[in-house]
């Protein structure tokens, strides 16, 4: 920062009573500050010191993929109406890439092969998956089964809930490694 002349006029507006230039310089160094919080946010520790980000998403339990395995068509679309925008990532919280994400979700009749499909997370870790909104399976709530597998990964099983009126949704999986 150049030397600092107080006898510089002011700049209307904030801080002008008492020197734009310092209150320029300080909002400058806070917006810094806080983009700088912002990108670590990867970073951010609880009280305890422990991390809050990236931890393992839970396993939610086999789901319909133990009466039938989990095969699944390749396959991005099944129908319209629903799109799930997710994105995997390991606890580094960097992308897991090429991980197979296996979705099933109910139809009016229940569960079948056209409510299936299978996709691969991109080099971002990204994936999407558009059918139509899922039956509640006549005792919960809209859900879509999602099933992950990596060789470098714990296998997870959980499932993702549907807001009543969504047309799209979004959800980031977190694998823990193998050990």
């Amino acid at each position: 920062m150049a030397g600092l002349n107080w006898s510089d006029r002011p700049e209307p507006g904030i801080g002008a009573c008492c020197g734009g230039a310092i209150v320029r310089d300080v909002l400058r160094m806070l917006v810094c500050l806080v983009t700088v919080a912002a990108a670590g946010g990867a970073l951010a520790l609880t009280a305890s010191g422990e991390s809050t980000a990236c931890q393992p998403t839970r396993n939610d339990g086999a789901g319909p993929f133990q009466q039938g395995g989990i095969s699944a068509p390749r396959r991005a679309k099944i129908g319209t109406g629903h799109l799930l925008l997710g994105r995997v990532l390991g606890t580094d919280c960097k992308p897991v890439v090429r991980a197979l994400v296996v979705l099933w979700q109910a139809g009016p009749n229940g569960y079948g092969p056209s409510g299936r499909g299978s996709v691969r997370t991109d080099r971002s870790g990204r994936f999407r998956f558009e059918g139509p909104v899922p039956a509640s399976e006549g005792y919960g709530v809209p859900h879509i089964h999602i099933a992950v597998f990596h060789p470098a990964y714990e296998e997870l099983v959980t499932r993702y809930i549907v807001r009543r009126g969504s047309k799209t949704g979004r959800i980031t999986l977190v694998l823990a490694p193998l050990l």
